[in-house]
């Protein structure tokens, strides 16, 4: 038995890659109805609270299926993009949720950073949506 890391091409070709966009997509529908519900009366005591964090779902969201369609090109996927969304989903609005709820303004200089990254994922696809592999 293998006890090796699967290697960075086997994450795509296995489907490893498609199962973490889902899962990243599906905890972003979790945290949309959470603040839709649950959270309702704690968002509306920040400052753009309410705004924020559907900020931060719609952009997850976004995100997430399009990691799924670059995760579903799996030998040709452009693994660089998949990684910089994933990187920009956890850091703009990995940033955005705690910043709505508790209002932790340390975090603000972090929204951009990730932002940067959900940007550069989309540069990296329009300048190569697919890649060739030499096997």
């Amino acid at each position: 038995m293998n006890s090796s890391p699967p290697s960075p091409s086997s994450f795509f070709i296995q489907g490893h890659a498609a199962r973490a966009s889902a899962a990243v997509a599906a905890l972003g529908v979790m945290l949309g109805a959470f603040g839709a519900h649950a959270l309702r009366e704690v968002l509306e005591k920040t400052a753009r609270g309410p705004d924020n964090w559907r900020t931060a779902v719609l952009y997850h969201l976004l995100h997430a299926v399009v990691m799924l369609w670059i995760a579903g090109a799996k030998e040709r996927a452009n693994r660089v993009a998949w990684w910089l969304m994933l990187g920009g989903i956890l850091l703009f609005s990995g940033s955005l949720y705690p910043l709505s709820t508790v209002g932790w303004k340390w975090l603000g200089p972090v929204t951009p950073l990730g932002g940067l990254l959900l940007i550069g994922g989309w540069v990296a696809l329009a300048v190569r949506p697919w890649v060739e592999r030499k096997e």
